[in-house]
């Protein structure tokens, strides 16, 4: 397959690196980027084919990766369009719907996907959903493509992009949000900055690893490290009295609302008055 990523920001370097560190040819990638600078960078760091100029590559391209900016969308597939010759197009922009994007196209061979930060460092999870029109074997290139970067799960109705966006697109900063509150608790305990840092994210990371390794269930894992009258008892009292799992909840429900207005918004035809 021939790629052609447009936008060469830091998700396209990410899926490009994850790609490269697949096995995929450098010579089968190429990007269309406005910043001459980066193209440089780009074609410097993994010695693929870089350009400015979208009708010069588009044509040899087979999937077309969309990695512009949400509010760059429309304005990127008006000056796509016209050189379309039946190819997948793949968009990883938050909140822009595949409908939309078809609409500004005029194709429906689009899957949409959602990916988060630790695709950075190829532990991602993405979001994909596809249009009608995709074929069996383009979702699977579609999904071989975004797993260079960590896993992926499908969705049949766009809308739960939404709830994937607020889980595990924002989910990230949820967990940096908690990291930061132990990191904190940590240091007014008496631990210094880099003894705080160091217990904090060990911990997260063994207490993932541990999860994704059982076969109990959450709440069960919970269980078995909290003693009865014990420290870790007497720490979830305190959380359950401060309503911290309903916060959680209700902050992941915003946050697909939120996805859901960007959807709305996004999605108007910006010459339609």
């Amino acid at each position: 397959m021939n790629i052609c990523f447009v936008g060469g920001g830091n998700m396209a370097k990410a899926l490009i690196g994850g790609l490269l560190k697949r096995g995929y040819a450098p010579s089968k990638i190429r990007v269309v980027e406005s910043d001459e600078e980066r193209c440089i960078d780009l074609h410097t760091e993994f010695v693929v084919r870089a350009t400015t100029d979208i009708s010069d590559v588009i044509p040899y391209s087979e999937i077309i990766l969309l990695a512009v900016k949400p509010q760059q969308m429309q304005a990127a597939c008006r000056n796509l369009a016209p050189l379309l010759t039946g190819q997948m197009i793949i968009s990883i922009a938050a909140g822009i719907r595949a409908h939309d994007i078809a609409r500004w196209l005029g194709t429906g061979n689009i899957v949409r996907a959602m990916p988060n930060t630790p695709a950075l460092i190829r532990h991602g999870v993405s979001g994909l959903y596809a249009l009608e029109a995709v074929s069996g074997a383009d979702r699977e290139k579609a999904e071989a493509i975004l797993e260079a970067v960590g896993t992926s799960m499908w969705v049949e109705k766009e809308s739960l992009l939404d709830s994937v966006t607020a889980i595990s697109g924002s989910g990230p900063a949820y967990v940096f949000y908690f990291i930061e509150a132990m990191q904190q608790a940590a240091q007014e305990l008496g631990l210094d900055d880099l003894q705080s840092r160091q217990l904090v994210l060990d911990t997260f990371i063994g207490a993932a690893k541990l999860a994704d390794s059982s076969q109990q269930d959450i709440a069960t894992l919970r269980a078995n490290v909290t003693s009865k009258n014990g420290t870790t008892e007497r720490a979830l009292v305190a959380l359950d009295a401060n309503r911290v799992k309903q916060h959680i909840v209700a902050a992941a429900h915003a946050a697909a609302a939120r996805a859901k207005e960007m959807g709305d918004e996004l999605g108007k035809d910006k010459d339609a008055g």
